[in-house]
């Protein structure tokens, strides 16, 4: 686990990977590995023991709480205040200027972006497969912050070599973007290849958020670093976590 640096002052954002030292055993070799996801057919006391590891490293940053989603593909985002959920809410974005109340994002091949404003006063994570994305995740989620954001992260997420898309998902973005740049024709008829981090740079300088950082790994390429669906259909999943000290 690695903190962004570049950020205002109190707020920390960081990337789980596959490793850890936390990490327990487990007699299924496909989930081996930090994972984090309950979803995924893991010993659910395994997960709840690795959030609870992430939890306790997460502590010496003031953390007093992880809040994690039933993530959907959708554009639903939440603002967490003081509320206790005794269920994870359904959605794919969540806000807070609660300090000490880290936002807890999953993924294993979408694209984990984090959101905050100059002032470090407020920020935000979101769940970015390509469908919430051209839906309108990164607009929703802005619109549910009380400040404007002027900063973005791109956690890692799979890149264009490896993301293979039919030719109605690339026409879905051209309907509602300009983002034909950010498709190039596969070797497949029909087919193209989809940057997800030159679309969600698109989207966010809409919205004036044109100091983006990250978006350079592959997880379906860095098997030793990421779990990846599509390059393992039963597998783990990452946790991108943002957090005001």
């Amino acid at each position: 686990m690695h903190f962004v640096t570049g950020l205002p002052k109190g707020v920390y954002v960081g990337q789980t990977h596959v490793v850890h030292s936390a990490t327990l055993a487990t007699d299924q070799p496909s989930l081996s590995g930090f994972n984090l996801a309950l979803h995924v057919g893991d010993n659910a006391q395994r997960v709840h023991a690795h959030r609870m590891a992430l939890l306790t490293e997460l502590k010496h940053y003031g953390v007093y709480k992880l809040s994690w989603l039933t993530q959907t593909h959708s554009t639903t985002c939440h603002r967490i205040e003081d509320e206790v959920y005794f269920q994870p809410l359904c959605g794919d974005g969540l806000v807070t200027q609660q300090k000490g109340h880290a936002l807890m994002m999953m993924t294993a091949d979408c694209l984990p972006i984090v959101l905050g404003d100059e002032r470090g006063s407020e920020v935000a994570t979101l769940h970015a497969g390509w469908r919430g994305l051209a839906n309108g995740i990164i607009e929703q989620t802005i619109a549910s912050m009380q400040t404007n954001p002027n900063w973005a992260w791109l956690g890692a997420c799979i890149s264009q070599p490896c993301f293979e898309v039919g030719a109605e998902v690339k026409a879905t973005f051209c309907e509602r973007y300009a983002v034909e740049f950010a498709f190039r024709a596969s070797d497949n008829e029909g087919k193209y290849l989809a940057d997800l981090y030159a679309i969600a740079r698109f989207i966010l300088a809409q919205h004036g958020v044109l100091d983006v950082l990250g978006g350079k790994a592959c997880t379906y390429a860095q098997s030793q670093d990421y779990f990846s669906y599509r390059r393992d259909a039963k597998t783990g999943r990452m946790a991108t976590f943002a957090f005001l000290a």
